[in-house]
């Protein structure tokens, strides 16, 4: 089994953005979570919010979890 196929992804809501890209959390079950970005929306400059959902890999140690995806968010203009 490769790493990719035993990871475990998980969506939830950015509460707190913290110094180098590293935010909070608030994953759907109610625990809170440090997560940090992946690489590739790091080179793509895609920027994350607070408020935003956003679909992250959980580290199967309980460390941080690694934001691979911002989901779309219906905000009104």
């Amino acid at each position: 089994m490769s790493d990719k196929e035993r990871s475990e992804t998980s969506v939830g809501s950015v509460t707190e953005a913290l110094p180098n890209a590293l935010f909070r959390v608030k994953m759907q079950n109610g625990e809170e979570k440090l997560a940090y970005l992946s690489g590739r929306m790091r080179l793509n400059r895609i920027k994350v919010l607070i408020g935003d959902s956003v679909e992250m890999i959980l580290d199967p140690y309980g460390g941080k979890g690694r934001i691979v995806r911002r989901l779309d968010n219906k905000r009104p203009t």
